[in-house]
């Protein structure tokens, strides 16, 4: 530890002296003798940087790194501006703690009142929270934040992220909510099964947009099914999508969440990710987490403090309507940063390449027999059949450096969810339709 302690042992001394002892032993004298640790912890000898290095390359050499990734399944492979790490890799953005001191936190307060705005205009929403732990996370949080008293039945459609069904299931119970789920049909949510079984219970529905197999749904015409029952429209979006599509403010949502993992954050074996919230201004104080509002001080000048909610609501647990206490900042900058390099029209043209190199794959895959299981629209994602067994193609494809499709179960047992980013050249994805003509 010596290294990592800011005073110097001579410092240490004198501060002792002043509190009435002679060594640490003796600060510690009242613990009992047989609880103490005896000669010390018994771990290894520190090692030197160069050491660390190359234990720690050695113990990464055991990843397997695919040079190309046909997979998503909500964790996406996108380019990431090198602006993005020598942004959020400044010392002193590095603190993930809540900026409740606002005289001493512009600077973080300022970045996530950025990223909130951003959040707003990517989704056509009146207001943004300051983010939540992740995208199945906010996907619950939404269903939660629209229970009233005489409210209490969630419908959720059933081409969602299996994660984030598990994360809303588990909210439900927690909140004695009834869940419904609404049954798919050719790949995206039954709209007739919806409009016979919603009724003046209904709390909200909560849709994906795109949905997991890639489908584009019929968002209008759920709209107006679901704001006729007088519920909330809850619409989870892939943020890379909306780029190109209609926002879920254009199609009536009164609440839009998502992953923000696309916008800046590496695939990083599970996290850390972001969840990001925005609704309408009419519900804006049931909006879990924080919120950072632009404000004025006694001088005129432009300042940043946590607004509308008191810190207790996230610590009394009891009273709480939520109980989110950490803070995903870093994140938010990360997502901040890549938005702000990106642009109005580089963050189009990404939407762009994802869409035309999709369709693309789909073409070619088809030609040689991998029909597309749905015949809708699609924005990244698409399911076919596969022609071999799917275990055969993904070592093919492994063998060749390759990541292939999400190899699906269920009742798509023998289907694969192929996934296509920017990152994906056209050479690249003739080569792996070649590999897959030989299997």
């Amino acid at each position: 530890m010596g290294s990592y302690v800011p005073t110097t042992e001579k410092e240490r001394r004198e501060m002792l002296s002043e509190i009435g002892f002679q060594n640490i032993n003796d600060l510690f004298s009242h613990i009992p003798d047989e609880v103490k640790v005896k000669d010390g912890l018994q771990i290894p000898e520190g090692m030197s940087e160069l050491e660390v290095r190359r234990k720690i390359q050695k113990i990464a050499g055991k990843n397997k790194v695919f040079s190309q990734v046909y997979r998503g399944a909500g964790a996406y492979r996108h380019f990431i501006p090198a602006i993005v790490k020598s942004v959020i890799s400044k010392e002193n953005l590095l603190t993930a703690y809540t900026p409740y001191q606002a005289e001493i936190s512009q600077g973080i307060l300022q970045s996530i009142f950025e990223y909130q705005t951003m959040i707003c205009d990517l989704t056509g929403m009146d207001v943004s929270n300051a983010c939540v732990y992740d995208g199945a996370e906010a996907a619950a949080e939404s269903v939660a934040m629209c229970r009233e008293r005489k409210r209490a039945k969630a419908f959720v459609s059933a081409a969602v992220p299996p994660y984030v069904m598990e994360a809303i299931k588990t909210y439900v119970f927690g909140n004695e909510m009834e869940l419904e789920i609404i049954p798919e049909k050719d790949g995206i949510t039954d709209i007739a099964y919806l409009q016979e079984h919603i009724d003046k219970t209904t709390a909200c529905v909560y849709i994906q947009q795109p949905n997991y197999y890639g489908n584009l749904e019929d968002a209008s015409a759920l709209e107006t099914v679901i704001h006729e029952a007088g519920a909330k429209y809850i619409m989870g979006v892939n943020p890379t999508a909306l780029g190109v599509m209609k926002t879920p403010g254009e199609y009536g949502a009164d609440v839009a969440v998502g992953e923000g993992q696309p916008l800046g954050l590496p695939l990083a074996f599970g996290g850390p990710y972001i969840g990001f919230m925005a609704s309408v201004d009419s519900m804006m104080r049931k909006l879990p987490g924080r919120i950072v509002g632009q404000t004025s001080d006694s001088n005129g000048k432009t300042g940043y403090v946590l607004t509308l909610q008191a810190r207790e609501q996230h610590i009394r647990r009891e009273k709480a309507s939520s109980n989110i206490c950490s803070n995903e900042a870093l994140c938010a900058l990360a997502v901040g940063t890549y938005l702000s390099a990106m642009g109005r029209e580089g963050f189009r043209e990404v939407a762009v390449q994802c869409s035309s190199k999709a369709h693309y794959l789909a073409a070619e895959l088809e030609k040689i027999g991998y029909e597309l299981q749905n015949k809708t629209e699609f924005f990244h994602e698409f399911v076919t059949n596969s022609k071999a067994p799917v275990l055969k193609v993904m070592e093919a494809l492994e063998a060749h450096g390759i990541l292939g499709g999400l190899p699906l179960a269920g009742d798509r047992e023998g289907q694969i969810l192929w996934c296509a980013t920017e990152m994906n050249s056209k050479s690249e994805i003739d080569e792996m339709i070649q590999i897959l003509k030989e299997v």
